[in-house]
């Protein structure tokens, strides 16, 4: 008899541990017409499926699972791929219900079952509804005619949008200690309420972007990989990084560092921070941020501390050869010396037998036979002398070179005339010599250093990151880089800045 109780009781617990760790979610919807409901969630900056009812019969959709949804915002998902409403999960909600009686599809009918907080949240999703919906209607009723209704209009929706975030506050009050509390805390901005005055008189505004800056993550847990199943966390960070903080490489990277060292190490957290502040960096079109993405590099690649990150741990290779190949090329960096030959001596550098070299070997048996005679026909990059130095890679064929050259012509003319100590380092990437030289003789060249790679020395493409065509490079006397990558039209501002730096050192 004790046998058969205790195997009763272990057979109870087993089955009450299986019910406790699964999920179980049964959506009971009147109008719904679908035959197929999809679940998905929020992560980051994407949306995820998780799992798919195939049965959908008179509305009824069940999702149920063996092991617990990780906590997060979800979606049920129609049969046309829309969104019919969000709910939260998390460890206390993982057996919910929710029905809607009504005829429409809308949030307005919904309501769960089992689960206050749940509609505590579906009531706030309700009331952002109704105060867009009134916005909107108040927003048509109007006929808008002079700068006075403009004015009127957005002192309303003012109105409807601090309604919104009053209901806001006041939810997250009432649930802080809960994970929807910690979603709401993401969405809500951390504003001064009480502005004081400046020296001026007038509100301080120095104050309130520093209260604002201090207080922007205020009660977000950075070791709660849940924080970033939800629509907000992945602008949040963005935000942060292109409208907060100071525009500047060096303050990204204390940012950056300051908030991955707030995740737990290996957390996927701090794998979607690391990974998406890597990408976002690399291919910033924000002039001189490379260097965040270097700094990742070396700080956090090189050091295994991204290992996991990627499925195809060949990518941290790749990565950290695109860094390196980009360290030596960053704002204020001396600019890597080049060796190259001066156009008008392409024919004798044919006649060494460069251009019949059909690979390296060959061109380096060239290169040994001829290295007396090169030494004498180099033109170094770091032999220039001028207060500005215009390094350009162009090829004579490329389209965009056709169209841009000539205005570097015209830029460079001008430049001249306004007595400017400028130099331009004209590097053709190819080694067609004829074509070259006889473009330099069209367009009236002659007064730039016009060289190529004759001597098969340089890799200007990988040297210099030349993976099209012009590339502009502006260096100053002290062949520092100032700027890279950057129009025709960008070079006399470069220039005025470069001015005034050369003032304040005086």
């Amino acid at each position: 008899m004790k046998r058969i109780i205790v195997a009763f009781i272990c057979y109870f617990i087993s089955n009450f541990a299986n019910a406790q760790s699964g999920y179980d979610i049964t959506i009971n919807l009147k109008n719904c017409k679908d035959s197929i409901a999809y679940l998905t969630y929020y992560q980051f900056d994407k949306t995820y499926l998780k799992d798919t009812c195939n049965t959908v019969k008179n509305g009824k959709i069940i999702f149920n699972g063996k092991t617990k949804l990780e906590k997060g915002i979800y979606s049920l998902v129609s049969q046309q791929k829309s969104i019919v409403f969000d709910f939260f999960v998390d460890d206390q909600n993982q057996k919910l219900e929710f029905k809607n009686d009504s005829e429409s599809t809308t949030i307005e009918g919904l309501e769960a079952l089992n689960s206050p907080i749940q509609n505590n949240f579906i009531n706030y999703l309700k009331f952002v509804n109704k105060q867009n919906a009134d916005f909107i209607a108040y927003k048509n009723s109007l006929n808008i005619k002079t700068k006075k209704d403009t004015l009127t209009l957005q002192e309303k929706q003012k109105e409807f949008d601090q309604k919104i975030i009053d209901y806001e506050h006041d939810f997250y009050d009432k649930h802080k200690s809960t994970f929807i509390g910690d979603v709401m805390n993401l969405k809500m901005e951390k504003v001064l309420k009480d502005i004081p005055k400046a020296s001026n008189g007038r509100p301080d505004s120095l104050y309130v972007y520093k209260y604002y800056k201090k207080h922007y993550w205020d009660n977000v847990d950075f070791k709660d990989d849940g924080i970033v199943r939800n629509p907000f966390f992945h602008n949040k960070l963005k935000r942060y990084f292109e409208s907060v903080i100071v525009s500047h490489p060096d303050s990204a990277i204390v940012e950056v560092d300051r908030i991955i060292e707030k995740t737990k190490p290996g957390s996927m957290l701090y794998k979607l921070v690391l990974s998406n502040m890597l990408y976002t960096f690399e291919t910033s079109n924000r002039m001189g941020f490379d260097k965040v993405f270097v700094h990742l590099s070396d700080r956090y690649f090189k050091t295994g501390k991204a290992v996991g990150i990627y499925d195809d741990e060949s990518v941290v290779a790749k990565i950290i050869k695109r860094a390196d190949l980009l360290k030596p090329l960053l704002i204020d960096a001396v600019a890597p010396d080049l060796s190259m030959i001066k156009a008008e001596d392409f024919p004798t550098v044919k006649a060494m037998g460069f251009e019949a070299a059909k690979n390296s070997e060959e061109a380096t048996k060239v290169y040994m036979a001829n290295i007396d005679k090169l030494n004498k026909l180099y033109y170094r990059l770091h032999s220039v002398a001028a207060d500005y130095i215009i390094l350009v890679f162009w090829d004579v064929d490329c389209g965009h070179c056709q169209k841009e050259i000539p205005k570097l012509i015209e830029v460079y003319n001008e430049l001249k005339k306004e007595k400017k100590n400028v130099k331009v380092y004209s590097v053709y990437t190819l080694h067609e010599g004829e074509k070259y030289l006889k473009y330099i003789a069209e367009k009236g060249l002659t007064d730039w250093i016009n060289v190529y790679d004759g001597a098969h020395l340089n890799n200007v493409v990988n040297k210099y990151d030349v993976y099209s065509t012009p590339v502009i490079y502006l260096l100053d006397k002290n062949k520092k880089i100032k700027a890279k990558r950057i129009g025709v039209e960008q070079i006399k501002t470069v220039i005025q800045g470069m001015e005034k730096e050369y003032q304040l050192k005086k």
